[in-house]
Parts: C-alpha cells; sequence; structure tokens
C-alpha cells in the first residue's frame, strides 16, 4: 500500500489518560499502526473536551478516571459538539458505568489490559461504525443493581462528592435548599446511609454518578 493510500484512510485519534506513562505508551505504540494517526495527547477530561473541538478527531480514546472531567463526562460534552466516536478505558469497571455509557452513545468500551494490537482493531470498528463492549465489563453490567435513585435525586447525590454545602449544591441546581434536603434525605433512605456523603460514595461506587 503506498503512503497516499494510507494517508487517505487514516483514522484520526485523540487520546486522553492522566497517567503519563499509559498514555507515552499508547501514543508510540498505537502511532505504529499505519492507518491510525494520534492528532492530541492530553491529560485531562477538559482537556480532551478542548481538543476534540479544535482537531475534530475520528476516534476518542478516553481514560475513564480522570481529573477536572472523568471520561465520561468528557465523552458526553465531546459527542453533543464533534462528530466523532468514544471509546472508554478503565482499570476498574464499576457496574452502572457501562449503562450510563451507552446512554450516552459510548461505542467502545474496553478495560486497561487490552493489548494495545486489540485496542487499535477496536478503534477501527468503532470508527466504522461498528460498537465493541468487553465482554467481563457487559457481564458485570447486566449482574449489577439497577439505581433507585430519580434523575434529580442523583444530581443532589453527585454534587455530595464534592465540599460543597447544601446551599451551594442549592444554587448550582437552581433549587430551594429545602427540597436539595429532601432529595438527599430520600437518596438516603433508599441506600440504607446516614449521610449524603455515603450516599454520594456508594453511587460512585455502583457508577450511577
Amino acid at each position: 500500500m503506498t503512503d497516499s493510500a494510507v494517508a487517505e484512510r487514516s483514522i484520526r485519534l485523540l487520546i486522553a489518560d492522566d497517567e503519563r506513562m499509559i498514555r507515552t505508551a499508547l501514543v508510540a505504540l498505537l502511532s505504529l499502526e499505519p492507518d491510525l494517526e494520534v492528532v492530541a495527547s492530553v491529560d485531562n477530561g477538559v482537556a480532551a473536551v478542548e481538543s476534540a473541538a479544535q482537531t475534530q478527531p475520528d476516534v476518542c480514546l478516553l481514560d475513564l478516571e480522570m481529573p477536572q472531567a472523568d471520561g465520561l463526562e468528557a465523552a458526553e460534552r465531546i459527542i453533543r459538539t464533534v462528530p466523532t466516536k468514544v471509546v472508554l478505558v478503565t482499570r476498574h469497571a464499576r457496574p452502572g458505568v457501562l449503562r450510563r455509557a451507552l446512554a450516552a452513545r459510548i461505542s467502545g468500551f474496553v478495560p486497561k489490559s487490552t493489548p494495545a494490537e486489540q485496542i487499535a482493531d477496536v478503534i477501527r470498528d468503532v470508527a466504522d461504525g461498528k460498537r465493541y463492549i468487553d465482554s467481563e465489563i457487559a457481564a458485570a453490567a447486566l449482574a449489577a443493581e439497577r439505581c433507585p435513585l430519580t434523575d434529580r435525586e442523583l444530581d443532589a447525590v453527585r454534587l455530595s462528592r464534592s465540599t460543597l454545602s447544601v446551599q451551594q449544591i442549592a444554587e448550582r441546581l437552581n433549587l430551594a435548599q429545602g427540597t436539595v434536603r429532601n432529595y438527599l434525605s430520600s437518596a438516603m433512605t433508599k441506600l440504607g446511609v446516614d449521610s449524603r456523603r455515603e450516599a454520594a460514595e456508594l453511587a460512585w461506587q455502583q457508577g450511577w454518578i
């Protein structure tokens, strides 16, 4: 195959991972593939969103656990504004995350233990319009308990993972403080915990937030 033919069908790739060694290795190994071109490499979710808007990649390979914005949050923002496909990579696949990822139209979900050559094949598949979900991640998601919280309860619980006060959470959600307290109280009751931070931690572990 000629260089021009390879260039014509090259898949433009953005890689985001806050672990420098993993990110550097992925860039080096995937760049060896003749049909893959790494157009951006960043270390957090916010930078991934900004870089995707600038470079317009065909596929974004995002680590799930990143600072500033995690891979799923970054993916949701990217997919709303950029015509691209997203593959999430994770070391710990929390059960509910896959359901959220599918709802957000994520095209691929793979563990970090996946060899680079297999990740390259996944990238090719999703660029071609297919979807790839690792079988173990899929099995864990199917066996997971469904989230009992409403969307508004999840919003309040999600913000409770931070150091925000109830007043600040209410301001973020444009709700009255009493309404936020009711949502948090309901969530705590449903989850069988004694504090909003325990509720947030449990919801995070399950992948609901």
